[in-house]
């Protein structure tokens, strides 16, 4: 494993962390690839591909530069966990390998966090995910027809840009399901745009959670950037529901499927009757799990929907 040595003190570092891949099937390796970097908690994540077709605004700067190789990209804050991280995302590159036969190799490089921050900015354009929301990123133009919801955007660190199908499926859903003056709680809000969706469609109160202090503070800026009254929403640190006592007409959960079975339990507390529970960040083998222990609570399964094999689920409480 290599490290970087440390650069200015005074920024926050982070590791980039490249995974090259080969494999038949390049979209189910990604998908794999992807899944084993949230299991040791990913806050940012990039898939490159050389087939990827190159965008408007790439050609017009006459930047663009077509990948080499398929890629999973991840970064990873330079701290007291960055060890353990990656000695965990080797260990389970190895075991795909061996299950899988996904033959990959990593490549670390140490990043400032405005450099972070710039390459980023390289892969998010402005993508319309439903007949009227537009997930746009602040530093994009991008005019607006007559009945569209525009959500802008500034990931920063965190995770949520609305172009992962998981958080495009859990926008659809909250814009299907959410009534007006519902209240809404995010677990897990990431860059908070799930809050700034349910906002926008008219939730009249909004709570968010995350464990990490930088998203934290990443959703409560873009909440401000889209006009949202601050008496209207919260956004804390915590880990899942943990501290949350309150009844909500909904909650949404776009995590590991491991950590919404074991978040089930609260969601069923903390949701008022009749209540609507999305939760997405299911691949779909995974997605019976999910399932069986909702009805095992008396969640009536309202819908379920797929996308690149990730699955989204929406359930009552009756």
């Amino acid at each position: 494993m290599f490290i970087a040595e440390s650069g200015n003190e005074t920024t926050m570092q982070w590791i980039e962390t490249k995974v090259i891949f080969d494999f038949h099937d390049k979209e189910l390796a990604a998908e794999l690839i992807s899944d084993v970097f949230y299991d040791i908690g990913v806050t940012g994540l990039v898939n490159e591909s050389p087939d990827a077709e190159p965008t408007e605004d790439d050609w017009a700067d006459g930047v663009q530069q077509t990948p080499e190789h398929h890629a999973v990209i991840a970064y990873f804050p330079k701290n007291d966990l960055l060890e353990e991280r990656c000695r965990k995302l080797e260990k389970n590159l190895i075991n795909l390998e061996k299950t899988q036969g996904i033959i990959s190799r990593i490549i670390y490089r140490e990043i400032a966090e405005e450099d972070w921050s710039e390459s980023w900015k390289e892969f998010f354009h402005p993508e319309k995910i439903s007949e009227k929301i537009v997930v746009k990123p602040t530093w994009r133009e991008y005019k607006a027809a007559e009945n569209e919801i525009v959500l802008e955007i500034d990931p920063g660190m965190a995770f949520g840009t609305g172009t992962h199908p998981t958080t495009a499926l859990c926008i659809r859903m909250i814009e299907k399901y959410l009534k007006p003056e519902d209240s809404f709680f995010d677990v897990g809000t990431g860059s908070g745009i799930l809050m700034v969706a349910a906002a926008k469609l008219g939730a009249a109160y909004l709570v968010g959670t995350d464990k990490d202090e930088v998203a934290v503070e990443i959703a409560e800026k873009n909440l401000l950037l889209n006009n949202i009254n601050p008496e209207k929403f919260r956004v804390m640190t915590a880990h899942l529901a943990s501290g949350v006592t309150e009844k909500f007409d909904m909650v949404a959960a776009n995590i590991l499927s491991q950590v919404i079975v074991i978040l089930l339990d609260d969601v069923k507390n903390i949701l008022a009757q009749d209540g609507i529970f999305i939760c997405s960040g299911i691949i779909e083998e995974n997605r019976n799990t999910v399932i069986e222990k909702m009805r095992a609570l008396s969640f009536e399964i309202s819908e379920i929907q797929g996308e690149q094999g990730w699955v989204a689920i929406v359930g009552k409480k009756v």
